[in-house]
């Protein structure tokens, strides 16, 4: 472990509790903090400065970042809830200065990618669930009790309201607002705003693309972008070919296009 009893010279000191268990094999970086009854299993890897709480199970195979907190009871790396799993040597991954809330559950990987994959600066709230070879960006928000299928992929600053399950495959695009309680059983388009049991699309996600800094002319061109695809006689190959002709030069409405024209579940609209 290293940094264990570091003193001043040697930076922060990590305290591991009495009751808690560590595997030889697991490494703690400089002012890790390991909680009572928590168990830290073999082939783990744990950042400076990250806190796992009580009762917290990382159970192998795992890389936690820098200045994680992780609460009361969540459980991580376990194996992959999947039957075509079989034992292969995978992972979990977890970003830098990201917050796993109580009881939340995160599998490793299956062979088809090896890995489940969490960004830097998420928050994972309580009883969230992300399931094997997923995909999370930087600057996620999963709100309480969202549970995700297998080989989800959540982009960068996406925000998922409560209770919300998401069908295996399916792509959330970046800066994507999702309501609470919903059933998303397709693409959720990036730069929108998507609600309901089954979902359906109520726009552009204004009030966040606006709080994160994006130009009044980037956002007037994703609505123009939007209108023609989502609020015309179009349809959706039209609108494509209709939007990149009139509005193609801005990036982040080429990102739109290519992420709906690139969707094998089909997008909700």
């Amino acid at each position: 472990m290293k940094g264990v009893g570091a003193g001043p010279a040697g930076g922060a000191e990590t305290r591991v509790h009495p009751s808690a268990i560590v595997h030889p094999t697991a490494e703690l970086d400089l002012g890790v903090e390991v909680g009572p009854w928590t168990q830290v299993g073999p082939k783990v890897q744990v950042g400076a400065g990250t806190i796992l709480g009580s009762s917290v199970l990382v159970d192998r195979n795992t890389v936690i970042g820098s200045e994680c907190r992780i609460y009361k009871g969540a459980v991580l790396g376990t194996d992959p809830q999947d039957l075509k799993f079989e034992g292969e040597d995978t992972e979990l991954h977890i970003g830098s200065r990201t917050t796993i809330r109580e009881f939340a559950t995160l599998n490793r990987g299956t062979a088809a990618l090896g890995r489940t994959e969490v960004g830097d600066d998420c928050l994972l709230m309580a009883y969230t669930h992300v399931a094997h070879d997923c995909v999370l960006g930087d600057h996620v928000i999963l709100s309480n009790a969202v549970n995700m299928a297998g080989h989800v992929e959540i982009d960068d600053w996406v925000i998922v309201g409560g209770v919300t399950p998401i069908h295996q495959f399916v792509r959330v695009g970046r800066h994507a607002f999702v309501g609470g309680g919903s059933r998303i059983s397709q693409d959720v388009p990036p730069y929108c705003r998507v609600a309901g049991s089954p979902a359906k699309l109520y726009g552009l996600n204004s009030v966040g693309l606006e709080r994160r800094g994006f130009p009044g002319e980037v956002r007037s061109a994703l609505k123009k972008a939007y209108r023609i695809l989502f609020q015309s006689n179009l349809n959706l190959s039209q609108g494509l070919a209709r939007a990149r002709e009139d509005l193609g030069e801005t990036e982040e409405v080429r990102h739109f296009l290519d992420f709906i024209s690139g969707s094998e579940r089909g997008v909700t609209t």
